[in-house]
């Protein structure tokens, strides 16, 4: 039996409904845990970095991957300034070393950088459980994981993070709808929420997060003797998976200990580094032995009591390594290059301003 003309208009009338309420109800929902998820623009600006790279992926000759001890230790500017070295930071706060390789996996796929970077303060994790309590733990792979793009190493990144408790709840799946897990944040929700639903600021310069702040080191701090200073298995198979994965593209891994004085940098652990550097041919370079040739002075180059260093102790820092990159590892100046000439000189144009603002605003601040 033939449908008359009239059913058959009917019945693409509602599937036009059900298309058009569903596309506007999957709208909803996208704007809403738009709305709900935390901008980190003004607070916890460590939040939106990892999202930064992105726009800036691309002709990087060095890429520095870790935590804290490289995003606010090192400034990509000052190679450019100083030896022409193009660069950028795929750091977050408490970045795990399965986290950070793969966010290294995925960077291969927008850019074949010359030489990779990686601080090996994260040996001292081995597994997510090592880190604290399961909030500070999940809320810190929400700094590295929510700002990742969907691809398979984000998938993996986050199936090697999750802690029990979020296996426990929604598992992967608050990860695709960051709603279920932001859903509870309407009483949290401020202007800054509607000003940076669509876009957002840049809060770093190439991955670096600034800091123009002075607290001197006062007493050392103390070092604690452990039970075993051995790295975990797991630690040491992610570092090896990063080894293999450089060697597979013509990259150069190189091991940096940053020069913060806590979390304490025990000789037993620079030990291992040194020895897996020479068993496996790889750099490694522990900048705690260097600070006199650096020029550090704990006085004035740290803005946290040697936890980090200040954006005078970074400029310092990366001018060392900067002389490093490029005598030893011979990596090119680019500054004649009039194409990156012109971009670059955009991105230090914007790092002096922000320089200087930060600089007018600790001076305020401490009047």
């Amino acid at each position: 039996m033939r449908i008359k003309p009239k059913r058959k208009t009917e019945k693409r009338k509602l599937i036009t409904v059900i298309a058009v309420t569903v596309i506007v109800c999957a709208g909803i929902l996208l704007l809403l845990q738009g709305l709900l998820m935390p901008k980190f623009m003004t607070d916890i600006k460590e939040g939106a970095m990892i999202q930064e790279y992105y726009p800036n992926a691309g002709n990087n000759d060095v890429i520095f991957i870790s935590d804290c001890e490289v995003y606010e230790n090192f400034s990509p500017i000052t190679l450019w300034e100083d030896y022409g070295i193009t660069s950028i930071i795929r750091g977050s706060s408490q970045q795990l070393i399965w986290q950070s390789y793969y966010l290294m996996e995925e960077t291969f796929k927008y850019e074949a950088p010359k030489v990779i970077v990686f601080n090996v303060l994260e040996m001292k994790y081995n597994q997510p459980s090592d880190t604290g309590s399961s909030s500070q733990r999940e809320a810190y792979n929400r700094m590295t994981l929510d700002g990742m793009k969907w691809s398979l190493p984000k998938i993996n990144s986050i199936y090697a993070s999750m802690t029990e408790e979020e296996k426990e709840k929604d598992g992967i799946w608050s990860y695709v709808f960051p709603i279920l897990r932001y859903h509870d944040r309407w009483s949290e929700i401020s202007a800054e929420d509607f000003k940076y639903l669509f876009s957002r600021d840049t809060v770093t310069d190439n991955g670096y997060l600034m800091q123009v702040g002075v607290n001197p080191v006062g007493d050392d701090y103390p070092v604690i003797p452990l039970a075993d200073y051995k790295f975990g298995e797991n630690a040491y198979y992610y570092l090896d998976k990063m080894v293999e994965l450089c060697a597979d593209h013509g990259t150069e891994l190189v091991l940096i200990k940053a020069p913060s004085l806590s979390p304490i940098w025990y000789d037993q652990w620079d030990q291992q580094m040194e020895d897996y550097a020479a068993e496996h041919g790889l750099r490694y370079i522990n900048f705690l032995d260097k600070i006199d040739e650096i020029g550090i002075d704990w006085n004035t180059d740290t803005y946290d009591q040697g936890l980090h260093l200040n954006v005078y102790g970074a400029e310092k820092l990366s001018a060392y390594f900067g002389k490093i990159l490029s005598d030893d590892l011979r990596l090119e100046d680019h500054r004649n290059d009039p194409e990156l000439s012109a971009l670059w000189k955009e991105k230090c144009e914007t790092y002096a301003n922000r320089k200087e603002t930060l600089e007018k605003e600790n001076m305020s601040s401490v009047k």
